[in-house]
């Protein structure tokens, strides 16, 4: 793989990716056999409505037992969640795990996975994505202070607010933005320090890394001062017609979507080693720097085996 490619997992944080009988501690082992073989990152995703592993108190469980690898969130749903305590939390993962943590955010998208979340934190779903962004200056507000500090926004207004925990890096850690519409593109090149999407053609990838960085350059900012990368559902398996036929079952357990809905809003590869390293070069041919790899398997044993062998992958994704 290019010497500047990073390649990242999801843990396995949901139920529906345990199997029967599991025991959810075995996600720190997980954790562990990841970083053993070579990963960079390690990711958990966010929401309420679905039986699993709370994002931030994984990523803390996975900072005492790694050493290396980045922790992020693929993504967090910030405005679901009190500002400043969340900015606490953030700030003392970094600061536990060495200053390893990213924080991917989301403002979700409509459907059982978005407006019910809302309505379960007594949060407006209008004006979501300013939301987000001002929550996100709160945040950066909040870990640069040394003292006291206050903050006037549109939707929060805080005064004298005390020193908070400050985090490793000076600033606090990187924070990405998923999402791949045109309003999202301008405010990712504007404000943020990555890019995380999901989109199922890789051609698309590439417009849009293309408008941010127009956006980013716009701004007064660095053209490639935003981190690409991608989020990709994966599952290696003997023949693509396999593969389809197990993430079959992985969309609806995880998604509620058959695999053909799953394949129009997400990116999904799946096939033989070749095939799927084919599939993930077309994503970095476009500009992806980091890969984020949610594993299409509905147990832990399925799990670890996919790990090892979607870990086998990176020599096939170098360029000759």
């Amino acid at each position: 793989m290019d010497d500047d490619i990073r390649f990242g997992v999801l843990l396995p944080t949901g139920r529906a990716q345990w199997g029967e009988g599991a025991d959810p501690r075995d996600l720190i082992d997980f954790a562990v056999r990841a970083e053993g073989l070579g990963y960079d990152s390690l990711w958990a995703n966010d929401t309420l409505l679905s039986p699993r592993i709370e994002a931030l108190t994984m990523l803390a469980a996975a900072a005492a037992v790694t050493d290396r690898v980045t922790l992020g969130t693929a993504a967090l749903l910030p405005v679901l969640r009190r500002p400043v305590q969340v900015a606490q939390t953030l700030a003392a993962i970094d600061l536990l795990s060495g200053g390893r943590l990213t924080v991917a955010v989301g403002a979700g998208f409509p459907g059982r996975f978005g407006r019910p979340l809302y309505d379960l934190s007594e949060v407006p779903w209008e004006r979501r994505f300013a939301r987000l962004d001002e929550t996100v200056a709160l945040w950066r507000r909040l870990w640069a202070s040394d003292g006291v500090t206050s903050f006037h926004g549109e939707f929060v207004r805080f005064d004298e607010i005390p020193p908070a925990t400050p985090p490793y890096r000076a600033g606090g850690p990187p924070i990405w933005l998923g999402g791949a519409g045109p309003a999202a593109l301008a405010r990712t090149g504007r404000l943020y320090d990555g890019w995380l999407p999901y989109p199922p053609d890789s051609a698309d990838y590439r417009t849009g890394l293309a408008r941010i960085r127009r956006a980013s350059a716009d701004a007064g900012r660095a053209p490639d001062v935003v981190m690409p990368a991608c989020y990709v559902v994966v599952l290696v398996a003997d023949s693509v017609v396999g593969g389809r036929q197990a993430l079959e079952g992985f969309g609806r357990a995880n998604y509620g979507l058959a695999l053909d809905e799953l394949e129009k809003v997400q990116a999904v590869v799946t096939g033989p080693p070749e095939h799927v390293a084919a599939r993930l070069r077309g994503y970095v041919d476009a500009g992806a720097r980091h890969l984020v790899c949610r594993i299409g398997a509905l147990d832990l044993e399925g799990q670890r085996d996919q790990l090892r062998r979607i870990a086998g992958l990176v020599p096939l994704l170098r360029r000759p």
